[in-house]
C-alpha cells in the first residue's frame, strides 16, 4: 500500500490546488495514468500516477490547496482491488481460473444408440439427450424396431437437417465423453438386435443465422431491431460499396430479380457532385498547399469568387480554433470528495497575475544566486536551408520541416557532445544528467511563459522533434500538459525568431546551468571561400552558470552547434 503525494511540477512550485480528481475509489490505475488535475501558479497540469494498483481512498477533496509532498490518495495492491471489485455473492475470478461447468446429464441419457420410446410411453430422446418437447417442432414417432442409421433431431418445419451440419447434436467445445459401451449394448438390458454404426466425430454447430436450410425447410427468420430500416435486399458486396460511396440503399429502386439492389444501381446512384467553387487560380493552388476546403470559404471577389486573401483568412481562423482552450467537462464528484472550494474558479486576470509573480520570483532567484556569463555566435544556415528545401519537396504542408526543428536538434546533440552544460547544480556541486531533456520556452496567448520538456531530444529525428514541438506548444496554450512534460529539463532553449528578434540573451532556469537562445533567420552579406555573397544566418547565444563551467566550455558548445547546423545530412 502506497501513498500518492502532491508532486513538484517545477522548481518554483511550493504548493498547488487540487482542481479535479479523474479517478474514484475502486478504480485500477497503472504507472503513467492521469489521475488528477493540479493548478499551479502557471497552468492547470494533468498529474500522472507513479505506481500501479487500486485507488483505495481519496484523502483530499477537490479545490484544496496542498503543499508539495502532501499525501493525496492511498493506492492499494492490484490483487486486492480485483477481489473488492467482484460482484457481491460471487467468487472473484483470477487469471488461469476456469469457471465450473453446469452439471450435465448422466451418460445413459447421451447414448449414441438409435432413438426409441421411453418404457413408460414418454417422449423419445435423440442423440443429444433432449426430448421432443424441448425441440422447436415435434419429432416423428420412432419405429418399433430401431433403424441401422440413427435419427437426428428434427429441425423447425419438420425437415431433418444433414448430420454433417448438426454434428450429431453434440455442441462444439464439449468435454470428452466417457468410454462408450460396446455396439448394441443397452444399459441394463441385452444387446440390440441390430448394432448401431460408429458415431461420426462431433463438429461445431453452425450458427442458425448462417446455416443453409435443408431441402424443403423454410429459412429461419432473422431478428430485426426495432426501428431498423427495411432491408433493400442487397448482398454484402453491394452494401459495402454503398457505404464507401455514401449511398442510402433504402432510397434506391432495385433493378435486379425481385427488386434486389445490384452493383450497377449503386454505381449509378453515386453521391451528388458538389458544384465547382469559383476561385482564382492562385487561390485554388494555395488552398491545395494549405489543405483548405474551398467549399467552406466565403469569397470576397467578383461574384463571390474566392481570392488568396480569403484562403489566408480561413487558415488563420482554423489555427485560432485549434488553439482555443476546449471547455473541460465537469467531472463526477468522487465519494467523500466534498464540495469544491471557491479557489477552484479564479478569474483569468488573477491567474495571469499569479503567473507573473511566479516568474518574477524564479528569475529574481536565478539572477541573485547564479553568476551568469554570456556568449554568442553567428551561424551560416545556407547548407541547412538547402537541405530543408530538398526534403520538403513533395511533402504536404502539414509535414514540412521548419528551421526550428534543426535548431532544436543541433542544441540537443551539442549538449550530448559537451555534457558539462547538460545537468543541474545541486547541493553546491554540478550533477550531470543521464539524458538530454530540452525545455522549450513557449509564450502563452494570455501572457506568461511555460517550458514543456522534450525528453531524450538528442535521439529523436528532426521530423519527430517537429511533431513533438507542435504537440507541446498546442497543449501548453490549451492548458493540457502532463506533469512529466513540465519537469526534468536539463537544458532550456528559447527561440524568438518568429517575433523578428535577431538575438536573445536569456536567464537560466534553476537548477539548470545553461540556456540557449536563437534569433530569426535573416539574410546577411557573408564571405565564403573568398567570395562575398548573401547567405541565411542565425545568431545563437548561450547563458551559462559560472559556478559549473567557464567561457571555454561555452565556446566549445556554440562551436559544436554551428558545425552541426552546417552538416544536417550527417545527423
Amino acid at each position: 500500500m502506497t501513498e500518492f503525494r502532491m508532486p513538484s511540477l517545477g522548481a518554483d512550485m511550493d504548493e498547488g490546488v487540487l482542481q479535479e480528481w479523474l479517478v474514484a475509489p475502486g478504480n485500477r490505475v497503472r504507472k503513467g495514468d492521469v489521475v488528477a488535475v493540479v493548478e499551479t501558479e502557471k497552468a492547470a497540469i494533468e498529474v500522472e500516477c507513479f505506481d500501479a494498483g487500486t485507488i483505495e481512498r481519496l484523502l483530499v477533496p477537490p479545490g484544496t490547496r496542498v503543499p508539495v509532498g502532501a499525501p493525496l490518495a492511498v493506492i492499494g495492491p492490484g490483487a486486492a482491488g480485483a477481489a473488492d471489485a467482484a460482484t457481491p455473492g460471487e467468487p472473484a475470478r483470477t487469471a488461469g481460473t476456469v469457471q465450473a461447468a453446469p452439471p450435465r446429464e448422466p451418460p445413459e441419457h447421451r447414448r449414441e444408440a438409435p432413438r426409441e420410446p421411453e418404457p413408460d410411453g414418454g417422449p423419445a430422446r435423440g442423440e443429444s439427450g433432449e426430448t421432443a418437447a424441448e425441440r422447436p417442432a415435434p419429432a416423428r414417432a420412432a419405429p418399433e424396431h430401431p433403424s441401422p442409421t440413427p435419427a437426428a433431431p428434427a429441425a423447425p418445419g419438420g425437415a431433418v437437417p444433414k448430420r454433417a451440419r448438426t454434428g450429431g447434436g453434440a455442441a462444439a467445445g464439449r468435454e470428452p465423453e466417457p468410454a462408450r459401451r460396446p455396439a448394441g449394448e443397452r444399459p441394463g438390458g441385452p444387446p440390440a438386435a441390430h448394432p448401431a454404426p460408429a458415431p461420426e466425430p462431433p463438429m461445431a454447430r453452425e450458427p442458425e443465422s448462417r446455416r443453409r436450410p435443408a431441402h424443403g425447410e423454410a429459412p429461419a427468420e432473422q431478428p430485426v431491431a426495432a426501428g431498423a430500416p427495411p432491408d433493400p435486399g442487397a448482398g454484402p458486396l453491394v452494401r459495402h460499396l454503398a457505404v464507401s460511396r455514401g449511398v442510402d440503399l433504402a432510397a434506391l429502386h432495385g433493378t435486379g430479380r425481385g427488386g434486389r439492389v445490384t452493383r450497377a444501381d449503386v454505381e449509378h446512384a453515386g453521391p451528388p457532385v458538389a458544384p465547382r467553387v469559383r476561385a482564382t487560380p492562385y487561390a485554388r493552388r494555395l488552398a491545395g498547399e494549405l489543405g483548405v476546403d474551398l467549399t467552406g470559404v466565403a469569397g470576397s471577389g467578383d461574384g463571390g469568387a474566392v481570392r488568396a486573401a480569403d484562403v489566408h483568412a480561413a487558415v488563420r481562423a482554423r489555427t485560432e480554433q485549434r488553439e482555443r482552450p476546449a471547455p473541460r467537462p465537469p467531472a463526477e464528484r468522487p465519494p467523500g470528495g466534498g464540495p469544491r472550494a471557491a479557489t477552484d474558479r479564479r478569474t483569468e486576470a488573477e491567474r495571469t497575475d499569479a503567473m507573473r509573480r511566479a516568474i518574477a520570483d524564479l528569475m529574481s532567484r536565478s539572477k541573485r544566486e547564479i553568476p551568469h556569463y554570456y556568449l554568442s555566435t553567428t551561424v551560416d544556415l545556407g547548407a541547412a536551408v538547402d537541405w530543408l528545401r530538398r526534403i520538403n519537396r513533395g511533402r504536404p504542408p502539414a509535414d514540412r520541416l521548419v528551421p526550428a526543428a534543426l535548431l532544436l536538434k543541433a542544441a540537443a546533440v551539442a549538449a550530448r557532445e559537451v555534457p558539462d552544460l547538460n545537468g543541474h547544480w545541486r547541493d553546491g556541486g554540478f550533477v550531470p544528467a543521464a539524458g538530454v531533456h530540452l525545455g522549450v520556452a513557449v509564450s502563452l496567448r494570455q501572457g506568461g511563459l511555460l517550458a514543456p520538456v522534450i525528453h531524450d531530444a538528442d535521439s529523436l529525428s528532426p521530423e519527430a522533434l517537429m511533431e513533438r514541438l507542435r504537440d507541446l506548444v498546442q497543449r501548453a496554450r490549451r492548458g493540457r500538459l502532463r506533469g512529466s512534460e513540465t519537469t526534468g529539463a536539463t537544458l532550456t532553449v528559447t527561440n524568438l525568431g518568429d517575433q523578428g528578434v535577431e538575438s536573445v540573451y536569456g536567464v537560466i532556469h534553476p537548477p539548470q546551468v545553461a540556456l540557449v537562445g536563437f534569433g530569426a533567420v535573416v539574410e546577411r552579406p557573408w564571405a565564403a571561400g573568398g567570395m562575398l555573397g548573401v547567405r541565411p544566418v542565425v545568431t545563437a547565444t548561450l547563458a551559462a552558470d559560472h559556478r559549473a563551467t567557464d567561457g571555454a566550455v561555452g565556446a566549445r558548445y556554440l562551436t559544436a552547434v554551428g558545425r552541426l547546423l552546417q552538416r544536417p545530412e550527417e545527423w
